[in-house]
Formats: structure tokens, sequence, C-alpha cells
């Protein structure tokens, strides 16, 4: 694929930092307005968000919802159960089976949290276009696979933790 012209290129490359460096500050204002709102982080408000659409839910479910690592939803929930938000249930016939869901305090909290509860991003990502999304993560993993120093790992962390 042919390349851009230099100043072309140039101004491209800085549109396109542009874009992202609006995205990153949306995403960071929308968590200080949450943690400030409700004194709890925009990870802990989207897990409560989930456990309250789909009681019940077991930590694996909730890592696939949050397209986290599942120790990493292990802990955020351990963290919500630990603040009175959340609370665990056993299994009935298989104790070793943990179901999370919220407590009052959690649905009370969600009531007044900012929305959208699942944050910026990830609520503009779902309201796009078929088409669109699919060009975006086409596009955006060129873009990482031609990073220089790049970490894998991040992939699976809340975008809080970042």
């Amino acid at each position: 694929m042919p390349l851009l012209p230099k100043k072309r290129r140039r101004t491209a490359v800085h549109e396109v930092l542009g874009a992202f460096r609006v995205i990153f500050g949306s995403v960071r204002r929308h968590f200080a307005w949450l943690e400030s709102a409700c004194g709890v982080g925009g990870a802990q408000i989207w897990a409560l968000a989930v456990m309250a659409k789909r009681p019940g839910l077991r930590v694996g479910d909730l890592a696939e919802a949050l397209s986290i690592h599942q120790s990493t939803a292990s802990n955020l929930a351990e963290r919500l159960i630990r603040q009175g938000l959340a609370k665990r249930r056993r299994d009935g016939g298989d104790q070793r089976v943990v179901h999370l869901e919220l407590s009052a305090r959690g649905r009370s909290l969600l009531k007044r949290a900012p929305r959208p509860l699942q944050g910026v991003l990830p609520d503009a990502l779902e309201r796009l276009p078929a088409g669109t999304l699919r060009r975006l993560k086409a596009d955006l993993g060129v873009l990482v696979r031609s990073l220089h120093a790049k970490d894998d790992r991040a992939a699976y962390l809340p975008l809080a933790d970042l």
C-alpha cells in the first residue's frame, strides 16, 4: 500500500494522535467522575452492572463479560465483597462453585452512578455499526502489531488499571 506524501502523512499522524488523546482523556474523565460520585472505580461499577443484569453469575462469567483475565475478575469481586457492594453465594450442590450477586448497598450505588455504567469507551464501541467495528478491529490490530514495545498482558486489564 503506498504511503501518503510526507506532509499529509504527518498531518494524518497528528490527527490520529489527537483522536487517541480525546479517547484516553474521555475515559479518564469518566473514571474520575465515577470515583467522585460513587467512591469506587470504573471497573467496579461495570462489574456491579454486570452482576445486576446477571444475578448469580460466576467469576469466570464476570471475567468474560468485562473482557479481563479471570484472576483479575476474582480480585475485583473480592474487593466488591469486602466493600459490602456484592456478596457470594455457594452452590447448594457443589460448595466449590461460587455465585456473585449484588448486595442492597451495591444496588443503591448503581442507581446513583453516572452513566454509562460500563464506561464511555465500551459504550461507544457497542454502539458502532458492525462494519465500522470490524474495520476498527482490523486497523487497530495492524497498529498493535507494528508497535516495537508492546505489553500483550494489558489486553486483559481493566482500562482503569492502565
